[in-house]
């Protein structure tokens, strides 16, 4: 079971490599990655999506907790929350295809952020379902560069 983790940690040097570091040691997998600051300068949010059991994630957890630099830590799996990625797809693009890229893009709400003379480039937003969908219906004309961000995800409501 995929388990989404938010994780409230002091916004210091060095905090991100000891929680991989903690990560590493125990033999989990991270899945995916999102680290960025809250609206407190002070404090930074990481999202980590790890494969396990309940029971992987308690250990995770308890091992998350004795860190002083862990402010607090919230399984976000069994929760209804609002989650997102983002990718930037560079794909290749002549004059007959690229209307029909755009057209794409338009129908998954993407934006083309850059275009040059023989490739567009494509930000797309939304779970991960989407973008591994739009990642397949512009694969055939070719992409030249692909990259994703991890999940980034907040619960819904007055939390």
């Amino acid at each position: 079971m995929k388990h989404t983790v938010s994780v409230l940690v002091a916004n210091e040097a060095g905090v991100l490599a000891r929680i991989a570091s903690l990560f590493s040691r125990r033999g989990f997998n991270i899945e995916s990655l999102s680290v960025g600051k809250t609206d407190n300068d002070e404090i930074s949010r990481i999202t980590l999506v790890v494969e396990g059991s309940d029971r992987v994630l308690e250990q995770l957890t308890k091992q998350l907790n004795k860190l002083i630099v862990v402010h607090k830590i919230s399984d976000l799996t069994k929760e209804s929350v609002v989650s997102r990625g983002l990718a930037l797809i560079k794909v290749k693009a002549t004059a007959t295809t690229r209307s029909e890229i755009m057209q794409i893009v338009d129908i998954f709400r993407g934006k083309i952020v850059d275009v040059a003379s023989d490739s567009i480039m494509v930000e797309i937003t939304g779970n991960e379902d989407k973008i591994t969908a739009i990642e397949e219906l512009l694969r055939p004309f070719g992409i030249k560069e692909l990259v994703r961000t991890g999940k980034i995800a907040m619960a819904r409501g007055k939390k």
